[in-house]
C-alpha cells in the first residue's frame, strides 16, 4: 500500500477538509514499536482501497501532529492507531490488534456517501 506522508499541521488541516469529498485514513506508526511495525508490514501493506486516501504519520518524527489530531478530532492518542476521517470528524479509530483490514473496509462501506 502506498501512503501519503503526514508531516505538518497544514497537511492535517488539508486532509480534514478533503474528508468532505472522500474518506481519509491515517495510520499512526511508531518506528520504535514492534507491534506498530508488525501491523504496518503484515496487515496494512497487503491491501489497497481506492475509496479513501491513506496517510502515514511517523509518531517519532512528528509527535506534535498526533497531538493536533487529538485536539482537532477528539481522538485519544494511541500507537499504533488507525483513524478514519469523514466529513471533518472521526467516526472510527482502532489500535493494536483491533487494526484489521476487514473492520476498516466495513467502516468505509458504512459511511454515508
Amino acid at each position: 500500500m502506498s501512503y501519503i506522508e503526514l508531516k505538518t499541521e497544514n497537511e492535517l488541516k488539508e486532509l480534514i477538509a478533503a474528508s468532505f469529498h472522500k474518506p481519509q485514513v491515517i495510520f499512526k506508526h511508531s518506528t520504535r514499536c514492534f507491534i506498530s511495525s508488525r501491523v504496518l508490514k503484515n496487515t496494512l501493506s497487503s491491501f489497497e482501497d481506492p475509496r479513501a486516501d491513506w496517510h502515514l504519520l511517523d509518531l517519532i518524527a512528528f509527535r506534535n501532529i498526533s497531538n493536533d489530531i487529538e485536539k482537532m478530532l477528539n481522538v485519544t492518542h494511541q500507537s499504533p492507531q488507525i483513524i478514519i476521517i469523514d466529513k471533518g470528524i472521526s467516526p472510527y479509530n482502532a489500535s493494536h490488534e483491533q487494526i484489521l483490514p476487514e473492520a476498516i473496509f466495513e467502516q468505509i462501506d458504512n459511511l454515508n456517501r
